[in-house]
């Protein structure tokens, strides 16, 4: 997606920022007001839709139906399945059967229903990264997007739990959301969201992502359009209500197809943006603040990133902070030959400008830290409660000077 803000505008650091974000962050493309709060949004439980769909535009993907083409199921087509009917190998198996693309596809058209589908793409266990299914679905009320991925999380991991929580409202607008556990004590988390979280366009994503005890984890998405960017909006809602995902995402067909994933072998070495300060942000952040704020919201245990909304009594403020490790190979790119350069050299760039996400009046100022280890840490505030509503004050609740000490702190080793 373009960016929606002209590049004319955009300062040398904001670019540098936008674009060492960016890098660490796997080279997503997206805007750089999205890009300077990397990891706000929880995008961990997107993580795996967006590395399939990246992969899909490859030729690791396999097209079942070209596009403009399209596979009609009628009523009794034979094509209906269930979790208990599914065909799967056995679960004491030591090494199940693949599963094709082509069976993933009938699979999760047997279980949404009846219709017309076109443009699908579909990859199976053994034909890439992750099994996936992308399709154009119309029930006859509006063509949409619907998309599947299956994978694995470090059972008990900060993955698994941020894949299954639901955002902050402080950084994104959806109209509902809700986590709960089943019996098998599964997670279930579905949100009826937005494409865009900060609603430049009105397309509706709505999605259920499920951890298993196990580590499965299995990712549903629906649009109310045929895309998810750059596509008309078709219909009033995606076509699968919360209920229908739920059951949907909760399939025991998909455990199946997960476990039939060979095992991906350990990477040696972390990879860059990984966080090495294990312990949560926002109380961190919380020790560190200057006398004569309150507290009224926070990201809790959150590592990696964090944040806070302080009010010092003349207006809500949020402040939120990311912690990053392994950034030295994209140094060139967050700090140019302005940056200062402490004794111990350490870098630091700082940039004060208008916010991105919409929100009127909104103002960000921004303190980047990089230290001789390779370790970063980014603090910013803002003179509003969120970015994309209207500012509360004139200025952020902390100074230029106050994010400074904060971002050099020794606690963030």
């Amino acid at each position: 997606m373009p960016d929606a803000h002209s590049s004319d505008s955009a300062d040398p650091f904001e670019t540098r920022l936008a674009a060492g974000l960016r890098d660490a962050g796997g080279a997503f493309e997206t805007d750089r007001a999205a890009l300077v709060t990397a990891g706000a949004l929880k995008g961990r439980r997107r993580l795996l839709r967006r590395r399939n769909a990246a992969v899909m535009s490859g030729a690791a993907g396999i097209a079942l139906v070209g596009v403009g083409t399209a596979v009609l199921l009628p009523s009794g087509s034979g094509t209906q399945a269930s979790p208990a009917t599914s065909t799967h190998a056995s679960a004491t198996s030591s090494a199940p059967a693949p599963v094709s693309g082509q069976t993933l596809f009938r699979l999760l058209t047997g279980m949404v229903g009846d219709g017309a589908y076109s443009k699908v793409e579909a990859r199976g266990t053994d034909e890439g990264p992750a099994p996936y299914v992308h399709a154009v679905y119309d029930d006859g009320k509006g063509k949409s997007a619907v998309e599947l991925s299956l994978g694995r999380v470090e059972p008990g991991s900060d993955e698994a739990r941020q894949a299954t929580t639901c955002p902050a409202k402080v950084f994104t607008h959806y109209d509902a959301c809700r986590t709960s556990r089943l019996a098998d004590g599964s997670v279930v988390m579905v949100l009826q969201g937005y494409e865009y979280p900060d609603r430049r366009v009105d397309t509706k994503l709505w999605s259920a992502e499920l951890v298993t005890p196990q580590g499965q984890h299995v990712s549903v998405s629906e649009w109310n359009a045929a895309a998810e960017k750059d596509s008309p909006i078709t219909r009033p809602q995606p076509p699968l209500s919360p209920s229908r995902l739920t059951k949907l995402v909760a399939a025991e067909a998909w455990r199946k197809v997960i476990d039939a994933m060979p095992e991906q072998a350990t990477t040696a070495a972390p990879a860059p943006g990984d966080t090495a300060f294990g312990a949560p942000v926002a109380p961190t952040l919380k020790s560190l603040l200057p006398k004569g704020l309150t507290v009224s919201d926070s990201s809790g245990d959150d590592t990696g990133f964090g944040y806070l909304v302080v009010d010092d009594g003349k207006g809500r403020s949020l402040v939120q902070v990311n912690v990053q490790a392994n950034v030295s190979d994209v140094e060139g790119d967050l700090f140019g030959s302005d940056a200062e350069v402490l004794s111990d050299g350490t870098k630091v760039a700082t940039h004060q400008g208008p916010g991105e996400k919409g929100g009127s009046g909104v103002v960000m100022w921004t303190v980047d830290t990089l230290r001789t280890d390779g370790s970063r840490v980014v603090i910013s505030a803002f003179n509003s409660g969120a970015q994309d509503t209207a500012s509360t004050r004139t200025t952020p609740a902390l100074t230029m000077k106050q994010l400074r000490e904060i971002a050099l702190s020794p606690k963030w080793r």
